[in-house]
Parts: C-alpha cells; structure tokens; sequence
C-alpha cells in the first residue's frame, strides 16, 4: 500500500493521531513496536497561525519514527491553509486533515467532525490545502453526523476528487461519539467502490492485531489505525507476546523518555523538577490506561497513588511495587 511515494508494504497497521496521547515519546515506543506509520497528536490551525508555543511544540518530529503525519483541525480556510504551509516546514511526510474529531470543543465549533454539517466548506478547506503544499494530503473523517445522514460513500468520492491520496474513516457517527459498535460495512462499501482509487483506511474498535487481521480479510482495507487500545500499550503493534516484566520495563521507559525530551526541549541536558512534572503528566493517561495492572487486588488505592505522584523515583517505586505484586 502506498501514500502518494511511501511505501508501507501489505496490510499496515497504523497509531491514530490523539490529543495528549501521541506525544513523541509514545510515538516512538510504537514505531519500535511495529507501526507502520505514527501521527502526532493534532493540532489547532488557528493556533499555529496565532504562533502559540504550546501547539507549535506538537510539531516536533524525529527521524527515527518517519513516516509520520501531522494533523490539523480547524474550521476556517485561510486558517487550515496557513497553517498546512506552517507543517510542511516541520518536515513530516505527510499532512492528514482532521473531519473525524467528535469531541464539542472542536466538532462544536465547527472543526473536526463538524465539518460533517458543512460539506461545501469541508471539500473548500481541502482542496485549498492541496494546492498549497508539495506534500501528500489525506484526510479522516466519520460516516456522518448521525444515522440519517450517513454520507461517507459520496463524500469519499467528492474528497479524492479533491485531491487527497489516501482517505481514513472511522466506523461511526459524529453523535454516537465513542460509543456503541463501529459499523465497518459502509467502510467496505467505500473500498470496494470501483470509483475510489486511494488508500482506505479503516479504524474503529481495533484492539488487537487480530481485530486488524479480520477487518482486512472482511473489508478488504488497505491500512488499519489503531486509537484508544493503544493506551498503556505501544506493544499492541508487536506479533511477539511479551512478559509482564517486558511490559512494565516499557512503561518504566516511557516514563523516562518523556522526562528526558521535555528537558532536552527547554535547553536542559538533566531534567529539572519541572521537566519531571510535565513527563509524569505525559505519562500518566497510559499508565490509568494499561491492561497490564488489571491482575493486582483492589487496585484501585494503587492506581490513586500512581496518578497522584508527583516525583519519577516515587512513580517508579510504585510500578515497581506492582511488579512484585504481579509475580
């Protein structure tokens, strides 16, 4: 399967781009594991126009986890214009444009999946960023805003009319948000239509390697993207089982990688008290997140104490305590 030049060979499986989730640090545990292709975490258009330091940070990418993509959201098309020529100078291989995300504080203004409401707008915004950078532009968007109005089969057309080189969707409406069952039928359909001729890729209730497997063999997709089941667990891209110890030796690290790159970020070659905060916060959404706790009694009063910590030598005590307890 390819991506305008890149080649991710057969069935690739794909990290989605996630708000607070796919920082560098993760991004990079989960190139190492298998990913065949990573995203940032996406990013405003208006606020890289408004240069905010915050979200401009969210642009930083390494080598050593290319491909990666860098998605923006945002409702206003000199805005998403702006800010795509803003990416293309961060250097990632590709651009992907946000129409997916449910959550009010985009889709209710207008951005993200609530572009789903404003067609004309959507494909404007897209065909506008296509002709403003050399890169490769994808998109991810819903099958609609709700179940009257599933449009996915248009408006996949109208999108690769666009311009567009490979098209994610997610197996769910705008108001169903997260919730329910992801219906990958109208996902096949799309793949299956003679008339597209870029990558589909699917996403939706994949929590395993196997889910890929199905959705490949069932729908036919090019890629599958993994979200949610990623939390706590960069492995889930791996074939090869590892042992609670590899899992929590993972974790451990994670914890330190973010450290360190928050540091190296504000100029320091030894983290600082607050280069240790902002890694534990990095953190600590996987570490509520992983499966891999799930076997320890009432873990409840551990699990507070985890994500109240506030030092790395107690965080790490404390997963290391978990470690014993699991044995």
């Amino acid at each position: 399967m390819k991506i305008g030049t890149i080649d991710f060979g057969d069935r690739p499986v794909f990290l989605a781009p996630m708000e607070d989730v796919t920082d560098i640090g993760f991004r990079m545990l989960c190139k190492r594991f298998g990913a065949a292709m990573v995203y940032t975490e996406f990013v405003s258009a208006e606020a890289l126009v408004r240069d905010v330091k915050s979200t401009l940070r969210k642009l930083t990418i390494s080598d050593e986890e290319r491909p990666v993509g860098i998605q923006i959201y945002g409702r206003d098309t000199d805005a998403m214009v702006e800010a795509a020529k803003i990416v293309e100078q961060a250097g990632p291989d590709l651009i992907d444009l946000n129409f997916g995300c449910p959550v009010k504080k985009v889709a209710g203004k207008g951005a993200g999946a609530g572009m789903l409401q404003n067609i004309p707008k959507m494909l404007e915004i897209t065909q506008k960023v296509v002709e403003a950078v050399r890169l490769p532009v994808t998109a991810k968007t819903r099958l609609g805003w709700n179940h009257e109005q599933l449009i996915i089969t248009t408006l996949a057309e109208q999108l690769q009319a666009c311009g567009i080189q490979a098209l994610t969707i997610h197996g769910r409406t705008r108001s169903q948000m997260y919730t329910g069952q992801a219906d990958w039928t109208l996902i096949g359909e799309v793949r299956h239509n003679p008339n597209i001729h870029i990558p589909i890729i699917g996403n939706g209730d994949i929590k395993s390697l196997d889910d890929a497997d199905r959705a490949f063999d069932t729908y036919g997709v090019d890629a599958v993207m993994i979200g949610r089941a990623t939390f706590g667990c960069p492995w889930i891209f791996s074939r090869k089982e590892l042992t609670l110890d590899e899992k929590i030796d993972v974790l451990e690290e994670q914890l330190r990688i973010n450290i360190e790159r928050i540091a190296a970020a504000n100029g320091r070659s030894v983290p600082e008290r607050e280069d240790e905060l902002r890694g534990i916060l990095h953190t600590r959404r996987h570490l509520a997140a992983t499966p891999v706790f799930k076997g320890i009694p009432n873990f409840r009063e551990t699990r507070i104490q985890m994500l109240r910590a506030e030092k790395k030598d107690d965080l790490l005590a404390i997963l290391e305590r978990c470690r014993e307890l699991l044995r």
